[in-house]
């Protein structure tokens, strides 16, 4: 795995699809997870995320092996711990960081190129600020957000919302 900078995560980034390197998606996913944890007052050190560049198909099938949808999607995420809470809208309970040598491994998130670029495209967007939010909602799920009911939706988009403004992206909704 990669060394952490004293102020990021450690984010081992595969890529799959070279388009992805050409977008820069080790840098974004750098500073996406990193903002993330720092805007939920979490420890930036002592934890890890993977995140994978594919394409739809791959993607495709991920979906089908683990959510049984056998179609691509924009991101997925598999968190490697589920996190309590103490009810509906409320945060998850937070993780507790390891160490530099020995970080806390979050999770694991995946990225479809052609859906996110055509998502990006559709809506206007520019492909970057679109994948910095993807990496954000995505690290968010491996930190136990969800979106299952209304308050539970509203507490992860506050954050999400919070989150992009520190990085300069626009409200995503």
């Amino acid at each position: 795995m990669p060394q952490a900078d004293a102020a990021e995560p450690l984010v081992d980034t595969v890529v799959e699809d070279a388009r992805w390197d050409g977008l820069g998606l080790g840098r974004l996913a750098d500073r996406a997870v990193a903002a993330t944890l720092a805007g939920l007052r979490l420890p930036v050190q002592g934890l890890s995320v993977c995140v994978m560049g594919c394409d739809d198909a791959r993607i495709a099938a991920l979906n089908a092996d683990f959510r049984g949808r056998p179609a691509p999607t924009n991101v997925l995420s598999w968190p490697a711990h589920d996190r309590p809470r103490a009810g509906p809208g409320q945060p998850p309970e937070p993780p507790e960081a390891g160490t530099d040598d020995d970080p806390e491994p979050l999770g694991d998130i995946a990225l479809a190129f052609d859906t996110c670029a055509a998502e990006a495209a559709a809506q206007g967007k520019a492909l970057p600020d679109h994948v910095t939010h993807l990496i954000v909602h995505g690290t968010l799920h491996l930190l136990g957000y969800d979106h299952g009911d209304d308050a539970d939706a509203a507490l992860m988009e506050a954050a999400e919302t919070r989150i992009l403004a520190g990085l300069g992206v626009a409200d995503p909704y």
